[in-house]
């Protein structure tokens, strides 16, 4: 391999320098008049030996400034040689640097390392840029470009553009032109030239560019006696003003030398009483240093006798900050070129601001499609049969280990997770239907003892799962295909598994619609829906429909719990964590109505999202705001964003 890739560099390297008069020169007779440079590198004497190299077009540079980087150089104290080494032990293999060959040993007494300092490796890292930026290999562009990024240099430009001519990789060569354009708007020869990379930079959102254009806006805070000249000022300020206090003024004038430093009265004190000879402060008697006035002339007096630093009082002060101007003054000095980039970073701004909405909008549907997956079922049941179901989130935990046992039995976690989907459906709506005919079906109308049985059968289905699977989270693993994010840009990004979910909830909204409206099931459910006396004399089983239909939800609940445990931990407690917003997104959005739930799944998830946004640091407060909010929209439409119409309103 080292032989494969010396020859790479040689042929790269003939390119790149070919015709070059000393081309017929070695190694050892480029190195040797730099014999002392090179044994003792330092930052002040390296230049001379990397141009003399780069100018030699030997295909063998690029090599070996890597090994000299990485202190793989050695010479030979006899006659100052130089030689690549292989350690064997006492003796060192000599390495020809032409070659690679093996030419003899030599001990290491008789060989010098040479160990350049950070100093000298950053300019040899440079002189490597040249070299790396057009290596056959694309990984080297890709650490050659990065390298660029970290420590950027003047002396990078000339390679880099030199390098974008012949750049076949499209997407190195986007980053190219972008870290070209980035290093001209920093470096340029002209203010023109910088002027012109700048707004070319205008409306890009990458980090990169925000990094290289804030330095050009910063600004220093000075003060001066005269107004300045010559200076790219930012801003002049006014002492005493919103931002730019009096103190603030003063501090300044100390720090530039302009005024003493400030002395408080305590301080004050502390040096009369510190001075006090014979019962008298200079030429005042202690008795008299009972006001304010009194012991400001005695300090005054001290200081005047250089006994004490001089010290202003509020009326000097005052003078010396209305003797002096106050300026923020850009640290770039070329006014084009901050002007340049202050409309630049504007006009990022505006459209990170824009970005930022869009991301906050896709976090909001993200989180408002597993809301609608979560009480899409307890839509159902409680439209139809207004059962308040407070195990509703125990099927979602069902659902959620269901995946989780599948994945045991199954290693490819694609085929788990299209076993995991039905097979969730199969024993939730199974749960769902053995609930229903043994609890739910003698307590219809009773909705308080309803509520008590569905709260008492959560927390014992809570403690089953508990004593199968105990209390450790247990990880239920999403495929290969559903790691990362889609990016867009530098703002806007979504989880694969957030998009999964949210087709998934596209997909059952499609299929509930379907089956209401184009199927005899939903016929029966809807006609149970508004008038179950009605339809049972029209020949439907309300006690069948009910059944079907908490198993229906039930089963939906145990798909919403598989896509949650993809992302979130599965454990006993997981339906719990979205029983609340269930139930919010039902009342919401109106109850019994698949469009309404859709709806108040929107409004809750983004109206969340929205709350987080301004207290990040706090969901629980975001939580608690959000219940807040939904309680006074329930005061002004207690029946949902839409409410049932008919009979069934009524009810």
């Amino acid at each position: 391999m080292p032989l494969l890739r010396t020859l790479v560099h040689a042929l790269f390297a003939a390119f790149m320098f070919c015709g070059s008069p000393l081309a017929a020169q070695s190694l050892q007779e480029v190195l040797l008049p730099h014999q002392a440079e090179v044994e003792k590198a330092s930052r002040r004497t390296v230049d001379a030996v990397v141009e003399d190299l780069l100018a030699s077009g030997l295909p063998q540079v690029p090599q070996f400034l890597e090994n000299w980087q990485n202190k793989n150089v050695w010479m030979r104290k006899a006659d100052g040689a130089f030689f690549y080494v292989e350690d064997r032990g006492d003796d060192l293999a000599l390495l020809d640097m032409t070659t690679l060959a093996p030419v003899g040993t030599a001990g290491k007494n008789e060989m010098t390392q040479l160990k350049p300092n950070s100093g000298v490796r950053a300019v040899i890292a440079v002189a490597l840029v040249q070299f790396q930026l057009s290596d056959p290999d694309p990984e080297r562009r890709k650490a050659a470009l990065q390298a660029i990024e970290r420590d950027p240099d003047p002396e990078q430009l000339a390679p880099l553009r030199k390098a974008i001519e012949t750049e076949t990789d499209d997407a190195i060569l986007a980053r190219k032109v972008t870290l070209e354009r980035l290093l001209t708007a920093r470096f340029g020869a002209t203010s023109e030239i910088r002027v012109e990379a700048i707004e070319a930079l205008a409306g890009r959102l990458s980090v990169e560019t925000r990094a290289a254009l804030n330095p050009m806006v910063t600004t220093t805070r000075a003060a001066f006696a005269v107004p300045p000249d010559g200076l790219n000022i930012a801003e002049e300020l006014d002492p005493g003003s919103e931002g730019f206090s009096n103190d603030q003024a003063y501090d300044l004038l100390v720090a530039e030398g302009f005024a003493p430093p400030a002395i408080s009265r305590a301080a004050r004190n502390e040096a009369l009483v510190t001075n006090i000879r014979n019962g008298m402060a200079g030429t005042i008697p202690v008795a008299q240093l009972n006001t304010e006035d009194a012991r400001d002339a005695a300090y005054a007096e001290l200081a005047a006798a250089g006994t004490v630093p001089l010290r202003l009082t509020d009326q000097g002060r005052e003078e010396a900050i209305a003797a002096h101007v106050f300026y923020d003054i850009y640290t770039e000095p070329d006014a084009a070129v901050t002007d340049a980039a202050r409309a630049a970073l504007a006009s990022i701004d505006t459209k990170v601001g824009l970005y930022q909405t869009f991301d906050l909008l896709l976090d909001g549907i993200s989180l408002a499609s597993i809301y609608f997956l979560a009480a899409i079922g307890l839509a159902i049941t409680f439209g139809v049969m207004r059962v308040i179901n407070m195990a509703h989130g125990e099927f979602i935990m069902m659902g959620a280990y269901t995946g989780y046992v599948v994945q045991l039995f199954i290693a490819d976690y694609t085929l788990s997770l299209l076993v995991a989907l039905p097979l969730a459906f199969a024993v939730t709506f199974a749960a769902g239907v053995a609930m229903e005919r043994l609890v739910i079906r003698h307590l219809y109308k009773r909705p308080l003892e309803t509520l008590l049985a569905t709260f008492g059968i959560s927390i014992a289905l809570q403690q089953i799962a508990k004593n199968i699977f105990g209390t450790q989270a247990r990880p239920l693993t999403a495929p290969g295909w559903l790691d990362g994010a889609w990016v867009m840009n530098d703002v806007v990004s979504i989880s694969y598994i957030r998009i999964a979910i949210f087709v998934l909830g596209l997909a059952f909204l499609l299929l509930l619609l379907f089956i209401l409206n184009r199927t005899r099931l939903g016929l029966e459910v809807r006609a149970v829906t508004q008038n179950p006396s009605m339809a049972a004399s029209m020949g439907i089983n309300p006690a069948r429909i009910n059944m079907m239909t908490f198993g229906l939800g039930s089963g939906i609940a145990g798909i919403a719990g598989v896509a949650i445990g993809l992302y979130a931990k599965v454990t006993s407690e997981l339906g719990s964590d979205y029983i609340v917003q269930s139930f919010m997104t039902v009342v919401v959005g109106g109850v019994g109505n698949i469009w309404g739930t859709l709806l108040g799944a929107t409004m809750i998830g983004n109206l969340q999202k929205l709350i987080e946004w301004f207290n990040p640091s706090n969901t629980l407060a975001a939580q608690t705001y959000m219940i807040l909010f939904i309680i006074l929209f329930i005061q002004f439409r207690p029946r949902g964003i839409i409410a049932l119409k008919g009979r069934a309103a009524g009810d």
